[in-house]
Parts: C-alpha cells; structure tokens; sequence
C-alpha cells in the first residue's frame, strides 16, 4: 500500500494507515482519488484549534500526509493565526488538491504527476485566512477568491501551466465553475434587495447577468451546468426537488421532486449534460457521514454513489464535490 500511495501523491506525501468504509466509486472516482481533505483539531471543548498536517483521505480509505502544506493560516506578518485553517480544495474528481505550502507559495498537486509550484506573487499579500481556492471539476482551472476590508478581483489559473488567465471582480461572490470549467457562477445584491446571478467566462468577460425567482436565490449552493446558462439547486426540507433556471430566458425551466437520503446540503455540482450530484452530511461527534448521490435531471431519480463516515475530531474538512 506504501508503494501505492507513493506513486499516486508524490514524493512530498507520506502513507498511514487508516480506512474508511465505502461504496463502491463511481467512474468518475477511482480508487486512487481523493474523497477530502481533513485536519485535526485540537485543544479543549471552545478552544478548538487547527493542528497537524493535511490528510487526504481516499476512496479506497487509505489516508495520506500532505507534508509540504500550510496548515494553520498565517497573517500578512507571517505570524499564525491559530484559530484558522489555511486554505485547501480538492477538485471534483479527487485528482487535484491545490493548497499553500509552507514557503507561501500557491500550489496545485496532481496524482501521479507532482506539484505546480505557482509564481511567488500569484497571490497578493493577504492573511491567509482571507483567502478561499476553489477548483473545477476537472481539476483545470482554479479561482482564488480574496475577501477581507479592500475590495479585491478573483484570481482564475490555469493549474496546468499556473498562468493567471483571468480576473472576476471582486464585488462578486465567486459560486464555483460551470460543470466544464469554461464559466464561473457568481452572486451579487442587485437593486431593491435581490440577488442577482452572473456568468463570467474563465478569462473574466461577464456573458449574463440576472434576477432568478425567489426558488432559485433562497436555495443554496447553485451550480451551473456546463452549457453556461443552466442553474440547478436542490430545494429541501419535507418536499425536496430540483430546480432547473435558465439565465438566458430568465425561466425555471423545470422542477422535479426528489426522495433524497438525509443530510444537510453540503454540494452541489453539475457531472453531466442531465446530472447533477449532490453532497448531503449528518455532524456527528462520531464522524460526519457523507451521502453522496446523483440525480438525473430527466426523471428526478436518484442514486447513492457513495456513502462514508469521516474520521473524528476534525477541525475542517474540504470534499471532492463532482
């Protein structure tokens, strides 16, 4: 197993041994990818502390150590903020997991194929517990988001070359990208106190912009589909279902009731041209059980693609989504 693991996360991640129980993966999820990202929390009860280093926890319940990142947030002095967790994601498909490393710099590791280390002044000098990394499904593109006093732009990458191609304003609440990774959804108060939703390309060109009904603002997290324009929520509560809005006609264009495991919403993410898969957790100090199903946006029907518990006594947790 050591051997495997070596081969997979590369030389700056370290096998243990541990396991998870789980349903056999999707595809789309092999057993060599990541299920999430975990860190340890420490301290006693309303002292809880980030500690320790990153674990990766993987389909096939192995765990690794992700040595080389930053694992309690610095502020801009480099002094630890150390009720705070730096910032990690995982990609939809557990192949990517781009995070800071304790030199500061942003970086993205790939399974099997190393680490991109980006420029050093890719990201501005900010306490890390402003910024949020969030990636596409398919590991591709990554977006930097930087809150905090001063308005600043979301940073798009390329993880492949770590070339920034594009920027989002930063009065924009960055949602995630488009099932594909093409456009990134965003939010943003419009006039006379709605929310409106925008579409930005990955280079940072807005392509549409509007005010969906009330079913589709007061539901959370939307998710936008690969063709740009298809924004899909789940609905909860005694009656769930799936909300499909069309930004282009500014229509719900369809609604279909769900028979969902129980959780409360954790993701939502587009994986196909009519599925979307949805993330549902139950918090328990035994571990937090993960349901993860996925919902064909035709029929309403819906399928477990994997079910797990996580390990105890984390402080944060980051999952794969997708």
């Amino acid at each position: 197993m050591k051997a495997k693991i070596f081969a997979v996360l590369a030389a700056a991640v370290v096998a243990v041994p541990g396991g998870v129980a789980y349903a056999e993966p999707h595809a789309h999820h092999g057993h060599d990818s990541v299920r999430y990202a975990a860190i340890k929390s420490c301290g006693k009860d309303g002292d809880a502390k980030p500690c320790g280093d990153w674990r990766l926890v993987m389909h096939d319940g192995s765990q690794s150590m992700l040595h080389d990142a930053q694992t309690v947030a610095l502020d801009v002095k480099g002094k630890k903020l150390v009720y705070a967790s730096a910032p990690i994601a995982v990609s939809g498909n557990g192949q990517r997991v781009a995070y800071l490393t304790k030199t500061g710099k942003l970086a993205v590791r790939t399974l099997g194929g190393g680490v991109k280390l980006f420029a050093k002044d890719a990201l501005p000098r900010v306490d890390q517990n402003n910024i949020t990394l969030r990636l596409s499904d398919d590991g591709a593109r990554l977006a930097a988001v930087i809150s905090g006093e001063k308005v600043r732009s979301t940073r798009v990458f390329d993880t492949a070359t770590g070339a920034r191609i594009g920027s989002v304003p930063g009065n924009m609440i960055v949602l995630g990208f488009s099932g594909d990774g093409g456009e990134v959804l965003t939010s943003a108060d419009g006039d006379e106190g709605v929310t409106d939703l925008a579409v930005y390309s990955d280079t940072g060109e807005q392509l549409v912009r509007g005010t969906p009904p009330q079913v589709v603002s007061s539901n959370s997290p939307q998710a936008l589909s690969a063709d740009g324009r298809t924004v899909a929520v789940v609905v909860a509560g005694s009656r769930p279902q799936l909300a499909l809005y069309d930004m282009q006609s500014d229509q719900v264009v369809d609604r279909k009731k769900l028979k969902l495991p129980a959780g409360d919403i954790d993701m939502v993410d587009w994986t196909g041209d009519t599925q979307v898969t949805v993330h549902l957790v139950q918090y328990a100090e035994s571990g937090n059980k993960m349901t993860i199903v996925q919902i064909d946006t035709e029929t309403g029907a819906v399928k477990v693609r994997d079910q797990y518990r996580m390990l105890k006594g984390m402080f944060v947790f980051a999952a794969c989504g997708g």
